[in-house]
Formats: structure tokens, C-alpha cells, sequence
């Protein structure tokens, strides 16, 4: 994945829990959403370009395309009012396709910590599906305070990680960061608990 667009995933998911949480205004998140979807679409298209047919960085540019299509439906969603039934759905879709990719990470790709990262994606949009596409409206504080909570080890790290040329993985970092998100996840159903008495959120448009 681009290190460039992740960096920027991380900004983005990181405003949209906050608007879960009732902290930003639906439409003043769906700015935000709208420019990183465009940025999340233009960049896979010049990278498979430039790939010159090979499979693997077409493989790793397609996965940038999900995170694309889901911030300029939310934006769009969030500026005209819509329902957010169809993210919902449509979420369910990336969160089947991030555990693809997870497996494609760990085997064919050999690279285990972002197997663990898109695995973390999966969960994350499987809350959005929750959410969005059933109504589960009790797993809303939870799901922001997952999304503000993942939102910087799962993008924004690796980013900046990739950009310096400091990134690595192995099996034991990836342990390691898979013991890192699992807790993170039990700290936002804690906090999710502690504020479920909360005024509930205008909108509750979340990726």
C-alpha cells in the first residue's frame, strides 16, 4: 500500500471516530473524507499504470482502492443527508476482502505485520457493518473509540515507518502488534461502556 495515502487513512479514520463519538460534525468530517477518498482513488490508478503489468504491484495497489470508495461514499453520504444503510453493506464487502488480503500478506507477500494490519481493518469495518448496515446503534461509542484508537498504529506508524525506510516485519513483530491492536480493541470496549450514557452522536457515517 502507499505509504503516501496510509499516512492520510490514519488522518482520516482518526476524524471519522471522532465524529462517531459526537466530537466532529458529520459534514464537516465529510470534507476530510472526500479529499482522502479522491486520494485513495487517483493513487492505485498511477501506480498499476507505472506497474507495467506486474502482478504483485497491481495486487498491492487494488487493496488502496477499498479505503477510496469507502471515504467518498461517506463524504457523499454525510454532505446530502443520505442513508448509510449502503456503507454499511459496503463495508461488509472490504471487511470479507481485507481478510484476503491479510492471508495473501502473511503467505504470498511474506510480509506478517501487515497480514495483522489488514486484519485489524477487517474488524474495524465488520463494526461499520454493524453499525451501519444492521442499526446496532449500542456499538456505536465502541466502534469510534476502536477506530480513534487503531486509527494512528494501523496507518499513521507504518507510514512514517515505510517513508524513513524504517519498517520491518517478522513473525515476532507482527505477534507483537497483534497483542498491541487486541488491546487496544479491549480499551475501546471499555471506554465504549463508559461512555454508552453519552448524547448519541448526529451521525453515525463512520470509515
Amino acid at each position: 500500500m502507499s505509504n503516501v495515502g496510509l499516512l492520510y487513512v490514519g488522518a482520516v479514520l482518526l476524524v471519522n471516530g471522532l465524529m462517531l463519538l459526537g466530537h466532529v460534525p458529520a459534514r464537516s468530517a465529510a470534507v476530510l473524507n472526500l479529499f482522502v477518498g479522491a486520494l485513495q482513488c487517483v493513487t492505485p490508478v498511477v501506480l498499476i499504470i507505472q506497474a507495467g503489468g506486474n502482478a504483485d504491484a497491481i495486487l498491492g495497489a487494488s487493496g488502496l482502492f477499498l479505503f477510496g470508495f469507502t471515504y467518498l461514499y461517506v463524504g457523499i453520504v454525510n454532505l446530502a443527508g443520505l442513508e448509510p444503510e449502503g456503507i454499511g453493506w459496503f463495508s461488509l464487502f472490504v471487511a470479507g476482502a481485507a481478510v484476503v488480503y491479510a492471508g495473501l500478506s502473511f503467505g504470498h507477500l511474506a510480509d506478517p505485520v501487515f497480514g495483522v494490519i489488514w486484519l485489524a481493518w477487517a474488524v474495524l469495518w465488520t463494526l461499520f457493518f454493524l453499525v451501519l448496515g444492521l442499526g446496532r446503534e449500542r456499538l456505536t461509542r465502541f466502534t469510534g473509540w476502536a477506530v480513534v484508537l487503531l486509527s494512528q498504529p494501523t496507518c499513521t506508524v507504518p507510514a512514517f515507518l515505510g517513508m524513513t525506510g524504517g519498517y520491518r516485519s517478522t513473525g515476532g513483530l507482527a505477534l507483537l502488534a497483534a497483542l498491541v491492536f487486541a488491546a487496544l480493541f479491549g480499551l475501546a470496549a471499555v471506554l465504549g461502556r463508559h461512555h454508552q450514557n453519552a448524547p448519541a452522536p448526529n451521525s453515525i457515517v463512520p470509515a
